[in-house]
């Protein structure tokens, strides 16, 4: 290989490098401004300055109880729910190399959901407890799929259609428990399923966010594990990779971060399905779309939830907004798929 290939090929890494550094750059800006947004700026205009006083500690006056209270837990919950969903999924989606593979799309959000309708409903249940049933039932609904999907391998087609089918029977247990419940119950039970922020408080935001630390960070270290084992299983293994390992692992600690966020904020729909294509997209090819996925499924969440808030004519669930974001963009993918010839 002569002298000016090389200057080549080394030029273009680092023309790479340095689009993703921009990427990453105007995504963190993104978070930020649209977190500030929030906390500046809904039924009252807040000054920034009055805001930074009360996330200093100071006395705001009646700040304090508009910032601290009501917009801070909201914004931060959103922030961390997207980290989380945004980084889940995209994981499914490098790993079974489909982007179907959604944990929204293959059921194991329904899991939880379903998980905790009945602990509402059935149970009477409430607050930290349906938390933990909601997590306990992700992790056992994904235990179940792969378990379902493994013949000769977890192949990512298989595990893909066995996850669509247990999201048709968690749905069709979420609608028969709704059917016959109590009137005290179903409101709740509805609020939760919509995928909402309200009445999310700062003491929520500690379990997740300590979630995201621990399960975010395994994710990290696997991340070029990940990136090879989009080669296929096959070429992953002659690379010294450690398929098996490498994948329960993943998806262990993928779908810990993706049941954790939908116990405190319901199935905030479309989220984990959206962000890893758009993060492809805007990245192009080369490096990990872990870190901009998770930044993306943050943008998306603080900017669904304002949306839902402020700028419609009603008070809509920041589910709802992302459920109207992310149906049109499901269809448009299975008509690729079919027009392409592709199997799913």
């Amino acid at each position: 290989m002569d002298s000016d290939t090389i200057r080549a090929i080394a030029g273009r890494r680092r023309q790479r490098r340095g689009r993703r550094r921009l990427t990453l750059g105007v995504l963190l800006a993104l978070v930020v401004s649209l977190f500030m947004l929030t906390l500046t700026l809904g039924q009252s205009f807040t000054p920034p300055l009055t805001v930074l006083r009360v996330l200093l500690g100071e006395d705001a006056g009646a700040a304090n109880f508009l910032i601290g209270t009501l917009r801070l837990p909201r914004a931060v919950m959103a922030v961390l729910a997207g980290l989380a969903f945004g980084l889940g999924g995209v994981v499914f989606q490098i790993m079974l190399r489909n982007p179907l593979a959604s944990p929204d799309i293959i059921g194991i959000t329904s899991g939880a959901s379903a998980a905790a309708v009945l602990a509402i409903v059935v149970l009477s249940l409430s607050g930290p407890v349906v938390s933990v049933i909601a997590v306990v039932a992700g992790l056992a609904v994904a235990l179940l799929i792969y378990v379902l999907a493994v013949r000769n391998g977890a192949a990512g087609t298989r595990l893909i259609l066995v996850g669509i089918g247990m999201a048709a029977m968690m749905n069709s247990v979420i609608a028969y428990v709704l059917s016959s419940a109590p009137a005290w119950n179903l409101q709740e039970a509805l609020r939760w399923l919509s995928g909402s922020l309200n009445g999310t408080q700062l003491s929520d935001a500690l379990p997740l966010f300590l979630v995201l630390v621990v399960l975010g960070g395994l994710l990290f270290t696997q991340r070029r594990d990940l990136e090879v084992l989009r080669m296929g299983d096959d070429t992953a293994a002659a690379l010294g990779v450690k398929v098996a390992r490498t994948r329960i692992l993943v998806i262990l600690a993928a779908v810990g971060m993706i049941a954790s966020a939908t116990s405190l904020t319901g199935p905030i729909a479309f989220v984990s399905f959206l962000s890893g294509p758009i993060a492809a997209r805007i990245v192009g090819g080369g490096g990990s779309l872990l870190l901009p996925a998770a930044l993306i499924g943050a943008v998306l969440t603080l900017a669904a939830d304002y949306t839902g808030q402020f700028l419609l004519p009603s008070r809509l669930p920041v589910g709802v907004v992302t459920g109207a974001l992310g149906a049109p963009y499901l269809l448009y993918l299975i008509i690729r798929i079919n027009r392409s010839g592709r199997s799913l």
